[in-house]
């Protein structure tokens, strides 16, 4: 325990400079408070008012890394004779790895697309910077391609068991770690103007669905162009006809989002309906 007093003399800590106290239960309004403000505070420094959020899964990997790894795995067990469960476990997850990792590539491609298009915006504040959840996965290759695009790239982190840093193509000065789920929510979305949602688990799902909940019901206003990339992953996991068959769903609230397969053509939509609601309004 820190003491109450300062190393020189006997005066007592201020309360700001009091570690104990800050990260106690009663000062935790303080803390989501500074989580509140200080990406707000950055954001204005580096110029930052309109994001494209990329959401994905964690687990989707480079393709070259996905190969390889696929590779090892099946030299390893092709002299057994009969694998252990755990090892046929591995050889399939590595396969399901190496089906998924075109999608890595796509990311890439289509933030860094955007990012040269951003670019050649001529009033900086208008530019749209590519944002993501700072992970692995599909969140590293967005990243990864903002880079190559020579853009900022901008993680928002958090502090999970098994997410310990921020992806190595994040730029440090304007990526954040976030303790709070609901403020990093806040923060991924407040930015926001376009959103592309990759192949993802139960965090990107999660996402997908409440942003469309704040567009249907209106508690925002904004105009956000929702593309779901990889037709083959969201026709397969949600039968979306059956959501207006059951009458749970409007047909004006399914075309809140289009499934788009081809980087080109999510590219030339973004950006035709970006320029038309955010630059020439």
């Amino acid at each position: 325990m820190t003491t109450l007093y300062e190393k020189e003399g006997r005066k007592p800590y201020k309360a700001y400079r009091n570690a104990d106290f800050l990260n106690s239960v009663d000062a935790r309004a303080i803390r989501v408070q500074c989580e509140f403000t200080e990406p707000s505070v950055r954001f204005k420094k580096y110029g930052v008012n309109h994001t494209v959020v990329f959401f994905g899964s964690a687990r989707i990997k480079d393709p070259a890394i996905a190969e390889e790894n696929l590779k090892k795995i099946e030299k390893e067990l092709q002299h057994l004779e009969k694998p252990t469960p755990e090892q046929v476990e591995q050889l399939e997850f590595a396969k399901t790895c190496k089906r998924t990792s075109p999608y890595y590539g796509k990311a890439r491609e289509l933030a860094c697309k955007l990012t040269k298009w951003s670019l050649s915006i001529e009033d900086p504040a208008e530019r749209f910077h590519i944002i993501t959840g700072g992970g692995p996965g599909i969140m590293e290759a967005a990243n990864r391609g903002t880079a190559d695009g020579g853009g900022r790239p901008i993680g928002m982190n958090i502090t999970l068991p098994d997410e310990l840093d921020l992806n190595p193509y994040c730029d440090r000065e304007v990526s954040f770690f976030f303790h709070y789920f609901f403020v990093r929510k806040y923060w991924l979305f407040y930015l926001s103007k376009a959103l592309v949602v990759f192949p993802g688990g139960f965090g990107t799902l999660d996402e997908l669905f409440e942003i469309l909940t704040l567009l249907k019901t209106k508690k925002t206003t904004k105009y956000v162009p929702i593309v779901l990339f990889g037709s083959d992953f969201w026709n397969t996991l949600f039968n979306f006809k059956g959501f207006l068959d059951w009458g749970v769903v409007t047909q004006a609230e399914l075309d809140m989002f289009k499934i788009i397969d081809d980087v080109d053509e999510a590219n030339e939509y973004l950006i035709r309906e970006l320029t038309s609601h955010y630059i020439n309004r």
